[in-house]
């Protein structure tokens, strides 16, 4: 089983996607690729999510497939059997600390107290949640003293403008964000676009 650190590894960025269709996920996951990012989180925001993920995970082994907004055990285990190789939840439960046997967790944290009880239940990456109300790159300097060993993935409010930034504090391993997968180009079927910005920000963080 990969670790959440070395799922966190794979890429600078998680691309964050809600997608609306199967069709939509291969095409969007095949840009992506050509962009340079192999690692996609798929949010369980959508109807279609599960079976995005289950096409995903088949058509890209190659590639690292999770699914995101996880919230309880009942949906880790469904996208578990779907094929995702990792979770992404908003927050963590006792319950959902329990589900890690096959694939990682990377569970969401927004204070000095989640990151306390995660470390309890045995965690010690985590996705800061949402990164841009809870303090951003201000609160992740102000973690690092007392949790110098915790990895963290910023997701919410990360951009083009700003992602470099918090790449650039030692505790910070990747962020998550929506910006190389813009909404706006996805209904256009515009996925040379999506290509563009995943190589643009790339070429950006390097």
């Amino acid at each position: 089983m990969l670790s959440a650190r070395e799922v966190m590894q794979v890429s600078k960025i998680i691309p964050v996607m809600s997608v609306n269709s199967v069709d939509e996920s291969l095409r969007l996951c095949e840009a992506l690729i050509e962009g340079g990012v192999s690692i996609f989180e798929i949010t369980l925001r959508t109807s279609c999510a599960v079976d995005a993920i289950a096409a995903v995970a088949k058509a890209f082994p190659e590639a690292t497939t999770g699914a995101g907004t996880v919230i309880n055990p009942e949906q880790f285990k469904i996208v578990e059997d779907a094929g995702a190789s990792f979770v992404i939840s908003p927050g963590l439960t006792e319950s959902l600390a329990k589900c890690e046997k096959f694939i990682p967790l990377l569970p969401g944290v927004a204070t000095a107290s989640d990151i306390m009880q995660g470390l309890e239940w045995g965690y010690d990456a985590f996705k800061l949640f949402p990164a841009n109300i809870v303090g951003g790159i201000g609160a992740l300097k102000a973690f690092g003293a007392p949790f110098s060993e915790v990895a963290f993935c910023p997701t919410g409010g990360i951009n083009a403008d700003n992602a470099k930034e918090f790449l650039a504090l030692k505790n910070v391993v990747c962020v998550g964000g929506s910006w190389i997968v813009p909404a706006d180009a996805i209904a256009k079927g515009d996925f040379k676009k999506v290509t563009q910005l995943t190589q643009e920000a790339l070429r950006s963080l390097n």
